[in-house]
């Protein structure tokens, strides 16, 4: 893995739009994964801006969607997608053809996750993956005891995870599974990206990156990933060099 810092969130989104945009140029069809969270919202913006500045052509691109909490969609505020579609797919004014995302609203969640398995391996395999990490050391909603041979897949959510949850929505919500790609797609992705945020992520990257291999700690998958960027911001990578 390559470990590179950046002096504030704004440095290391502006670094990572312009990266997303020069691989797009390298492969103008990629199918990239792309996650939702606080943290990358910068770099879509940024991104966003590239591709409206005319920098990047985006109109043969696949985008899948990364994660979904089961019972929520696009339109639920609060949802995984719903970030996505406001600070990415919308913007990009993407074709309905070039997005696929997990209907976790559907009645056989097992059919769904074969369905984004095989568009990922329709295009064989994902070019791009942008990922966060949780504050348990969650990849995408992989939890912790999550085998790292797994492709999409429902899981139950951890009480960390149902917590900090809470603050993607305006009222209480009730959180109790996820639908997600699996770490097999993250293993077997040409490239991959990690990017981390904020000083209250500091320890658990620290565990992440010089712990031992493990699926108690999904992010520590990213050692076995010799060329994967983790992409840090000074507060996050404060513990570690």
């Amino acid at each position: 893995m390559n470990l590179k810092k950046f002096a504030d969130h704004n440095t290391l989104s502006q670094f990572t739009a312009e990266y997303i945009a020069k691989k797009i140029n390298q492969k103008p069809d990629s199918l990239l994964c792309l996650a939702s969270g606080d943290t990358p919202i910068e770099t879509y913006h940024r991104f966003v801006a590239l591709v409206q500045a005319g920098k990047v052509d985006i109109s043969q691109c696949t985008f899948v969607g990364l994660d979904e909490w089961v019972g929520f969609g696009p339109d639920d505020a609060g949802s995984c997608s719903y970030y996505v579609y406001r600070d990415l797919f919308n913007p990009l004014h993407l074709r309905p053809d070039q997005i696929h995302v997990f209907d976790a609203k559907a009645d056989d969640l097992a059919t769904e996750c074969k369905r984004i398995d095989a568009v990922i391996r329709s295009k064989g395999g994902l070019d791009l993956l942008l990922v966060g990490m949780g504050m348990n050391g969650h990849i995408a909603l992989n939890e912790p005891g999550t085998p790292f041979n797994l492709g999409c897949h429902v899981v139950e959510l951890a009480e960390s995870t149902k917590t900090v949850g809470q603050k993607y929505f305006t009222s209480q919500t009730e959180l109790t599974k996820g639908i997600t790609i699996g770490l097999r797609h993250l293993a077997e992705a040409r490239d991959v990206i990690l990017l981390v945020s904020g000083e209250k992520k500091a320890s658990i990257l620290r565990q992440a990156l010089t712990g031992p291999i493990t699926e108690e700690v999904p992010a520590s998958i990213i050692q076995t990933r010799p060329n994967a960027h983790v992409w840090v911001d000074a507060a996050a990578g404060s513990l570690v060099s």
